[in-house]
C-alpha cells in the first residue's frame, strides 16, 4: 500500500523528509552553556549568492503538506506567516498587523492583516487569500496541518484586511500554530493553477521566491522584487545544497563552497572554532530525540488506529522494559560527550508548562527490564527491528542503543534507510520501532497532541488512549498556564505507562557560518534564518 502524500510527490521528484518537522539525530555541542543565536545583518553589501549545506533534503515545499524540519529552512526565506517568533521565542506579528483579538469566550479569533502586501506572482495578499490557505490546510485530505489548527468551524474574510476564525471550543495553541506552517499564506492564483502540485512551483510572500529544485541535490531561491521589505534583502540568490555527510558539509564550509552548514558534528566542532574564517552559532532546542513504537499504524498515518498483533505493540510491559534498558546519562556521555541533556518527555524543563510530573523519568534498571520481559512471557532475547536514518551520527546513536539494551534481553536489529525511504515506511506503518526527533514548538500542544493524540496528524505510531485524548482536549481549551501544566503532567503520567514514545535527550542547534557573512541567525526553534543576511563590505 503506497502513501498518498509520498506517492504524489515522488511522482515528480525524489525527496527526503522528516516527520512534521522531525529531524534525524544531531551532533553534540561543545558547550551546553553557550548560546549564540547570531545577530542582524550589519555593514553588508548588496548582491551575491549564499550557499547553505543541508544535512537532509526537505520534503514538500508546500506548507499544507510539508512534514520536514528541513523544509522549514526554505520556507523561512520564501513563505512568511501570520505570526513569527523573535529571538526570545515570543510570538510577534508578521503578515498580521497585530496580535489576534479573542472574543466569545475564546471561540472567535479576529486577525487584522498588513495591507499592500503582494505574493511573489504579483497578486494581492488579503483576507481572502488567508481564508483560502487555512481552508486548504483544514480540508486537504493529505494535510499535515489539521491537528495543529484545532476545532475551527469556519473562516470569514470580513473585509480585505480582517480574518475572523470561528472555533467550536476555545483553542489556546492557535496563535502558536499560526506562527509556523499553518500560518503560511499561499497565493490562491497559484493554488488554483497547481493544486496538489503546488510544491513543484510554490508561491508565497517572502524575501525570496522559488526558482528551481534539483532532486537530491539543491533548491534555489531568488530575491523577490515584489516583497514589501525588498530593500532589506541583500542577497540575490540562496542555494540550499543537500549534503548528508557531516564531514563533507564541514569541508564545504571550510573551503568556502558553502557559507552556512547545519548540524555541525562533534568531530568538526573544534576545527570550525579554531578556523579564523568561521564561527559556530549555538542555541538550545525546544525539541527532543526519541524512539517511537508502532502500536496501531496499520493502514497509514491519519487513518484510525488498528491494534497491531505483536507482543511489543499489545503489551506495554515490553515497551517499558525497553525504556528501563536505556541508560540515558551514559548514552549522552558516550555518544555526545555529555553535551546534551537527557529527556524523558516532550516538554523542556525551561518551559512555563513544565512540572515535576512532566519531567518524571523512568530510571535505568536492567534487572527490572528482565523482570518485565519475563512477566510478558515473550522469548528472550526478544527481537525488535528499529528504522534509523543512514547518517553517521544516527548510526552511532543506534549502535549504542543496540549494545545498551542487549544485556536486558533485547535483540535489536538496525535497519538504516535514506530519509525518503524511512519516511515512506513510517507513514505507511511498515516498522516496529524507529528513531527520529522533533525540532519542537513554543506551545507544548504541538509537541504532544500531533504525536500521541488519536487523531494526531503525525501520530505515526497509531497510539490511542481516550484518557490521553480527553486530557489533551482540556489543555487546548484553557489559557491558564498552570492548569495546562497540570494537565500535561497527567498526560505524561499516562503516556509513560503506555510508552508509545521513549524520549531520550534534547540536543542543541549547531550551525557553522562563514565570517564573510553577517545576519545569519538560529533561534531555539531550530530554524536557520538567512533571508536577511549579506556579505560583509
Amino acid at each position: 500500500m503506497s502513501n498518498p502524500r509520498v506517492a504524489t510527490l515522488t511522482a515528480g521528484l525524489l525527496v527526503a523528509a522528516s516527520v512534521a518537522a522531525c529531524s534525524s539525530v544531531g551532533s553534540s555541542s561543545p558547550s551546553a552553556q553557550t548560546t549564540d543565536v547570531g545577530s542582524s545583518a550589519a555593514n553588508v553589501k548588496d548582491g551575491g549568492t549564499l550557499t547553505m549545506a543541508l544535512s537532509a533534503e526537505p520534503d514538500y515545499l508546500d506548507p499544507t503538506l510539508a512534514g520536514s524540519f528541513y523544509s522549514r529552512y526554505v520556507f523561512n526565506a520564501m513563505c512568511e506567516k501570520l505570526y513569527d517568533l523573535n529571538s526570545d521565542i515570543q510570538i510577534v506579528p508578521q503578515l498580521a498587523a497585530s496580535m489576534p483579538q479573542v472574543s466569545d469566550g475564546g471561540k472567535t479569533v479576529t486577525i487584522k492583516l498588513r495591507e499592500g502586501i503582494k505574493f511573489a506572482d504579483g497578486t494581492t495578499m488579503d483576507a481572502s487569500a488567508v481564508k483560502t490557505s487555512l481552508e486548504r490546510d483544514l480540508n486537504n485530505p493529505q494535510s499535515a496541518r489539521v491537528t495543529e489548527l484545532g476545532p475551527i468551524t469556519s473562516i470569514q474574510a470580513e473585509d480585505p484586511s480582517t480574518v475572523v476564525i470561528h472555533l467550536k471550543t476555545p483553542f489556546a495553541p492557535l496563535t502558536a500554530a499560526l506562527a509556523d506552517r499553518a500560518g503560511m499564506v499561499m497565493s490562491p492564483t497559484q493554488l488554483k493553477k497547481m493544486g496538489d502540485k503546488f510544491s513543484n512551483d510554490p508561491v508565497c510572500v517572502g524575501p525570496f521566491k522559488f526558482a528551481q529544485r534539483v532532486p537530491q541535490n539543491s533548491i534555489t531561491l531568488v530575491k523577490d522584487p515584489n516583497y514589501y521589505d525588498a530593500d532589506k534583502v541583500h542577497l540575490d540568490k540562496i542555494v540550499y545544497r543537500i549534503i548528508t555527510d557531516s564531514s563533507i558539509r564541514a569541508a564545504n564550509l571550510k573551503s568556502g563552497d558553502a557559507q552556512v552548514a547545519d548540524t555541525v558534528s562533534t568531530d568538526d566542532v573544534s576545527s570550525i572554532q579554531s578556523d579564523s574564517k568561521l564561527q559556530l552559532l549555538q542555541s538550545p532546542s525546544l525539541g527532543y530525540q526519541g524512539i517511537t513504537f508502532n502500536i496501531g499504524n496499520v493502514n497509514g498515518v491519519g487513518k484510525p488506529p488498528v491494534q497491531i498483533q505483536a507482543p511489543y505493540a499489545q503489551d506495554p510491559r515490553i515497551r517499558q522494559a525497553f525504556e528501563y534498558a536505556i541508560d540515558r546519562n551514559t548514552l549522552v556521555k558516550t555518544v555526545f560527550n555529555g553535551q546534551f541533556d537527557t529527556a524523558c518527555g516532550p516538554i523542556s524543563p525551561e518551559s512555563p508548562f513544565s512540572s515535576p510530573a512532566v519531567q518524571k523519568c523512568r530510571s535505568y534498571d536492567p534487572a527490572k527490564a528482565k523482570q518485565l520481559l519475563q512477566a510478558a512471557g515473550v522469548p528472550v532475547p526478544y527481537k525488535l527491528t528499529m528504522l534509523v536514518t543512514n547518517t553517521p551520527d544516527t548510526l552511532q546513536l543506534a549502535q549504542a542503543l543496540q549494545a545498551m539494551v542487549k544485556p536486558s534481553g533485547f535483540d535489536l536489529k538496525l535497519q538504516p534507510l535514506e530519509f525518503t525511504t524511512l519516511l515512506d515506511q513510517e507513514d505507511q506503518g511498515k516498522f516496529q520501532i524507529l528513531q527520529l526527533g522533533w525540532s519542537g514548538r513554543v506551545d507544548p500542544d504541538a509537541n504532544i497532541t500531533n504525536f500521541i493524540g488519536t487523531q494526531g496528524s503525525q501520530n505515526v505510531g497509531g497510539y490511542s488512549n481516550p484518557k490521553v485524548d480527553q486530557l489533551l482536549a482540556q489543555a487546548r481549551e484553557t489559557q491558564d498556564v498552570a492548569k495546562r501544566a497540570q494537565l500535561y503532567g497527567e498526560v505524561q503520567t499516562q503516556a509513560q505507562k503506555d510508552d508509545p514514545i521513549i524520549y531520550l535527550y534534547r540536543q542543541r542547534n549547531l550551525t557553522g557560518v562563514s565570517k564573510d557573512v553577517s545576519g545569519v541567525q538560529v533561534y531555539p526553534d531550530g530554524i536557520i534564518r538567512v533571508a536577511f543576511a549579506g556579505y560583509k563590505k
